[in-house]
């Protein structure tokens, strides 16, 4: 690292481009342990100013983290916390080194009325109303923001995660939850195993745009020496994620070149189909996102992260045809209208990414 860091940089870019993949505080943490004089000493001053800022915020989010699941526990409402500062604990053993700008909580469908009333009397402003709660409308996510604090807080349930290819096995994941010491507090989170695969999943979701979510997996399976592969090929089966969760090791080798664990190299090496994904998604990474694959590219990119034609062609058809609010017939958000809504979604898919795939 000592060796790069003589060659000329434009430090300037280096940040703006590791601030837009997520990986500013990986890329302060690498940085530290260099010869400090390599580094100019205004663009220390920037790590430090930047890393103090998302230090701070994530202190207050932990905060209030603890006081939701005090309330929901208080209410007999179970939750899981995925993603954000478990997984930067568990992956990185750093509650704030990774970025995240929200909390994302599971809870069971059935629980999400109690849940919404639960957020609202904290202080929170759904933005999914009862009514269409009521009315059995489902989301993309139960999205909750607190006026006073800007905070996000998002829901989810087993019919939110729409881009697993199956159900989500909700109660089996509540069997196997463990809990992750976070701040001297006990934070119930899924099994390294399933959360494994629900970053897979939520990767392969947003077509691995940002290199944190391929960090995010090599740290994971580098760190947490204790998987449970067979544990882990089977979750990933149970819910059709086989494809995508080779997908997310095979970028981690590819892409980071972190060594794979014995139990799992053969079957991930062995799907050629996982290797050309990774090698397409590697010709997108440089972008973030910017230049995001139009609706034909995406489409087949979907076809083949389920794996084989015809799965791959309903679980096409289950995403193009599952409305989120987006879609929602306007006016009638509190109204059971589901087959409207799902006619509309195809065209509002068209109209998003049928040019060059820019939103």
């Amino acid at each position: 690292m000592n060796d790069l860091l003589r060659r000329p940089l434009d430090w300037s870019a280096l940040l703006a481009l590791a601030e837009e993949h997520g990986v500013l505080g990986l890329l302060a943490a690498l940085l530290g342990t260099c010869d400090g004089q390599l580094v100019p000493q205004e663009i220390q001053q920037k790590l430090q100013d930047r890393l103090r800022a998302q230090l701070l915020f994530t202190l207050s989010m932990t905060a209030e983290l603890f006081r939701l699941l005090e309330d929901f526990a208080e209410a007999g409402v179970e939750t899981l916390l995925v993603k954000g500062p478990v997984l930067s604990m568990q992956a990185f053993g750093d509650p704030g080194l990774r970025p995240y700008v929200d909390l994302d909580l599971l809870v069971r469908h059935s629980s999400i009325q109690r849940a919404t009333e639960l957020m609202i009397a904290a202080g929170y402003q759904p933005d999914v109303p009862m009514s269409a709660i009521r009315a059995g409308k489902i989301p993309g996510e139960y999205l909750f923001t607190r006026p006073d604090t800007k905070l996000l807080v998002e829901l989810h349930t087993e019919r939110t995660f729409r881009y697993y290819p199956r159900s989500l096995p909700i109660e089996a994941l509540f069997e196997r939850r463990i809990l992750v010491r976070l701040d001297a507090h006990d934070v119930p989170a899924l099994a390294v195993e399933d959360e494994l695969v629900l970053i897979c999943i939520h990767g392969a979701k947003h077509f691995w745009e940002r290199l944190i979510w391929i960090a995010d997996v090599a740290a994971l399976i580098t760190r947490q020496r204790n998987i449970d592969w067979a544990r882990a090929a089977l979750a990933a089966r149970d819910v059709g994620a086989e494809r995508m969760l080779h997908v997310g090791l095979r970028l981690a080798a590819d892409v980071l070149e972190t060594p794979l664990p014995v139990p799992i190299a053969a079957a991930v090496q062995d799907d050629s189909s996982a290797g050309l994904l990774s090698a397409q998604i590697s010709r997108w990474l440089p972008f973030a996102g910017y230049t995001p694959p139009g609706l034909l590219e995406r489409a087949g990119f979907r076809l083949r992260m389920r794996g084989g034609i015809f799965p791959g062609a309903a679980y096409l058809l289950r995403l193009s045809l599952s409305p989120t609010e987006e879609d929602w017939v306007e006016g009638a958000e509190d109204q059971r209208s589901w087959l409207l809504d799902a006619l509309r979604r195809p065209w509002r898919l068209l109209r998003k990414y049928g040019g060059d795939g820019k939103p």
